[in-house]
């Protein structure tokens, strides 16, 4: 059970690095911080757009934050998600993790990855 922030932060972010050989790329990528945005012309709620968020990671002061762009964009993908991730979801599409373990982790990749078929199968990566 990992819980300092720092190994939290890196565990996430390592998992996150190879959707950017899959479309996505990072414009922030500190020991604090990390995104991945797809550069794409898409429309999403209406709106033409140039670029798209898929997900961002944080540390903040008492937890790490993990922005998760499709759930705001596609609210129905919280059903396809593991409750154990969803209890930790604070707002509209932001998780907070305090600790992690392996069965957390892979939660997470599981969201992550329904998360990428998801922009694909809608031609936003």
């Amino acid at each position: 059970m990992k819980t300092d922030l720092i190994e939290i932060f890196q565990t996430i972010r390592a998992s996150m690095q190879p959707y950017e050989t899959l479309g996505f790329n990072s414009r922030i990528n500190s020991d604090t911080e990390y995104d991945l945005w797809s550069d794409k012309n898409v429309v999403l709620m209406g709106k033409e757009r140039n670029e798209i968020y898929f997900a961002g990671l944080k540390i903040m002061t008492s937890s790490v934050t993990l922005h998760f762009m499709l759930i705001y964009t596609n609210p129905e993908v919280k059903e396809l998600l593991h409750p154990d991730l969803i209890k930790l979801l604070k707002g509209k599409s932001c998780f907070h993790f305090k600790k992690l373990d392996e069965t957390l982790m892979e939660h997470i990749t599981q969201a992550l990855d329904i998360g990428y078929k998801t922009y694909k199968q809608n031609e936003w990566v």
